[in-house]
């Protein structure tokens, strides 16, 4: 990873020794909080000065390997979690898991190179709720940044389609629509809410999907937040992953 994949307004800064917390400056408003993972530490400091310059927004750690992400994930319960996958030791995609089962409620955005990387992929399966090009736009990022903290995924449902059609053979044959916790937990839905998740599988927006369905925007909302309760699943992201995983929707 080099500093030319920096976003462009920081990629001026020296960077700071990782694995270290950065003490929480006194903000008025709730600001959401991002810790910082990449190996390169002039990375880490352009990111940082990317969202200190936002009043909403904190640095509020940084660290140089998954190892010490999931350490400082547990300490600082941070809102969000910038997370580069490439690095040595513990890598992101492992780190990605860890995080997501002991410190659920800190998500993970993740940093790839590509947009059909299979990093991306594998980190998207291990519960991150979504991902972002390194050479993003500082508005870019700092507008994933919101999504995510806000609960939603970052990645288009058309791009989440095109990267699941491509390494979907990658997913396990035992997650298929057959077994019988799938199919208990497709149980769970009404023949509705299925045509739904069907639709969000195939990667459509709720805008296609009110008009393939016949429904109001509104009414494919409902529908799909209560698959999201019922799932047990994050977000569109994790939907998608599952409509693939047990069959429900296959690459074209």
């Amino acid at each position: 990873m080099t500093a030319e994949s920096a976003p462009a307004a920081a990629r001026t800064a020296g960077g700071a020794a990782p694995g270290r917390a950065v003490p929480r400056r006194q903000e008025a408003a709730p600001v959401i909080r991002v810790l910082l993972v990449d190996d390169e530490p002039l990375l880490r400091m352009a990111f940082t000065m990317v969202l200190d310059a936002q009043a909403d927004m904190q640095a509020v750690g940084e660290a140089g390997d998954g190892a010490q992400a999931v350490r400082l994930t547990g300490e600082l319960r941070p809102d969000v979690v910038l997370m580069d996958v490439r690095m040595p030791g513990t890598d992101g995609i492992e780190a990605t898991a860890r995080i997501i089962e002991s410190c659920p409620q800190s998500k993970v955005l993740i940093l790839t190179t590509f947009d059909l990387d299979e990093y991306a992929f594998a980190g998207l399966r291990a519960g991150a709720s979504g991902f972002l090009l390194k050479n993003a736009l500082p508005e870019e990022l700092l507008a994933a940044i919101r999504s995510v903290a806000a609960g939603d995924a970052v990645v288009a449902p058309r791009i989440t389609r095109r990267l699941l059609e491509n390494f979907a053979h990658q997913l396990p044959a035992a997650g298929g629509a057959d077994g019988p916790e799938a199919n208990e937990r497709l149980s769970r839905l009404t023949a509705r809410e299925r045509e739904v998740l069907v639709e969000v599988g195939r990667g459509l927006s709720n805008a296609e999907i009110a008009a393939s369905l016949h429904l109001a925007e509104a009414t494919v909302k409902t529908h799909f937040s209560r698959v999201l309760v019922k799932l047990e699943l994050r977000d569109r992201v994790q939907a998608v992953v599952f409509a693939y995983e047990t069959r429900l929707v296959r690459p074209t």
